[in-house]
């Protein structure tokens, strides 16, 4: 039981309240305008030309919090509120994607890794509804030992979005000053948005880690 609560239950409150820091960090500083005006999507647009990037799509989804970068088409998407939007929590998340299609660019490694592991990844999340059902609530030792694998390529895949996310921001944050779409002052609200993003890849490691040890804990007994 000690094992459960420690490597299940406690990871999973914290990946809850990171989704929460970061829908409320993401809240605040969407209402605070830039001085420049200028919007998510031209905010991208600007960061990508300067690294040299002119075949890479801009587009916009709905939802909230969907943007993401698509290295299989060439594609920036943007949902609405950040496409259009003008507030420092638009810009920083419209230049942490450009920050994403830099790394495609420049051919980033890590980047690199990640795309290879998503056919395998994909599959391993489709199963993860047999492992939850059978390795953890029936205790079926072959569900369990397959729960092992399956949460060894999620963790691995976790451990690599890692480094992809924190050096999109990093890229990010410094083109966002260097091109004069904001200000050093107005960074504030910038860095607490994509700082408080970055907690959730770092909380859905820990959890994916946690499942991990406990089923491979199941399969030791």
């Amino acid at each position: 039981m000690i094992y459960f609560l420690l490597l299940i239950i406690v990871p999973a409150i914290v990946g809850m309240w990171a989704q929460m820091k970061v829908s409320g960090t993401y809240r605040r500083f969407s209402q605070v305008g830039s001085r420049s005006g200028i919007t998510g999507r031209e905010a991208a647009e600007y960061v990508m030309r300067k690294a040299g990037i002119t075949d890479v799509e801009i587009t916009r989804c709905r939802g909230h919090l969907t943007d993401h970068y698509d290295p299989r088409h060439k594609r920036l998407v943007l949902s609405e509120e950040n496409y259009h939007g003008h507030s420092l929590a638009a810009l920083g998340v419209a230049a942490h994607e450009a920050g994403h299609a830099i790394q495609h660019h420049v051919g980033y490694a890590m980047l690199k890794a990640r795309m290879a592991l998503v056919p395998i990844t994909t599959l391993a999340s489709q199963m993860l509804p047999f492992v939850i059902i059978g390795g953890f609530f029936f205790q079926m030792m072959g569900l369990i030992k397959l729960g092992v694998l399956v949460y060894l390529v999620l963790t691995v895949f976790q451990l690599i979005t890692l480094p992809v996310e924190f050096d999109a921001t990093r890229r990010a944050k410094g083109e966002l000053v260097n091109l004069g779409i904001l200000e050093r002052g107005e960074m504030v609200g910038v860095n607490k948005t994509l700082d408080a993003a970055a907690l959730t890849y770092v909380a859905a490691f820990v959890a994916s880690l946690g499942n991990l040890i406990y089923l491979f804990l199941l399969t030791r007994r």
